[in-house]
């Protein structure tokens, strides 16, 4: 690992996630954390990375005994390689912390929906989750195998993707869904969903 700074006042770690395809990662995380979430980027072909505002958001709202695993894809696979850098992500961090949670935005919440779907996970939190992968996966099918606690937020004036579709198979699965007065970008308002968001998994974890 690599020293890289200081984010929301715990520090950054960069590092490359074993697999075999290029995954680079930065971790916030205290040395005291015993807990920490996997946090999947938006689109990588609209700009999407582990940089993204309402990732950095969530870590900053984080407590210190929990860290945040922030990564970028390997190179683009139409979702699928997508989840299996999500997977590999959610392995790295199961062999240093007791609990592990996932969350994503847009494409990375579909993203992390399918992948707590498909590995053992303590708990899922999804922002704007697509409802489809460009593969064609289904990510409204997939919750309904969800067996960790779940959350979903959306903005009610969304038209980018059908969010919405999602957070009814949440609410039919038992999830929490959250709505906020916004589109799906959430221009000034990423503290307060990274803190709603924050709050869910502090909650679980």
């Amino acid at each position: 690992m690599l020293p890289h700074g200081v984010v929301g006042g715990v520090p950054t770690e960069r590092l490359t996630l074993p697999g075999g395809r290029d995954v680079r990662a930065s971790l916030d995380s205290d040395t005291e954390a015993d807990a920490v979430v996997v946090a999947c980027p938006p689109h990588p072909q609209h700009g999407g990375s582990r940089h993204d505002s309402r990732l950095t958001a969530v870590s900053d709202a984080l407590p210190d005994r929990i860290g945040c695993l922030r990564f970028d894809y390997g190179p683009w696979d139409e979702g699928r390689g997508e989840r299996t850098d999500a997977e590999r992500a959610c392995a790295w961090a199961a062999d240093r912390y007791d609990r592990v949670a996932l969350f994503g935005y847009s494409f990375g919440g579909g993203v992390a929906l399918h992948t707590a779907s498909e590995v053992d996970i303590d708990a899922v939190a999804a922002l704007s989750p697509v409802a489809r992968l460009d593969d064609g996966t289904d990510v409204a099918a997939a919750v309904s195998h969800l067996n960790a606690p779940l959350w979903v937020g959306y903005g009610t004036r969304d038209d980018t993707v059908d969010a919405e579709a999602v957070a009814e198979a949440a609410r039919e699965n038992g999830g929490t869904v959250t709505t906020f007065t916004a589109d799906h970008f959430f221009v000034g308002q990423e503290a307060n969903v990274g803190e709603r968001a924050a709050a869910f998994v502090e909650r679980v974890l």
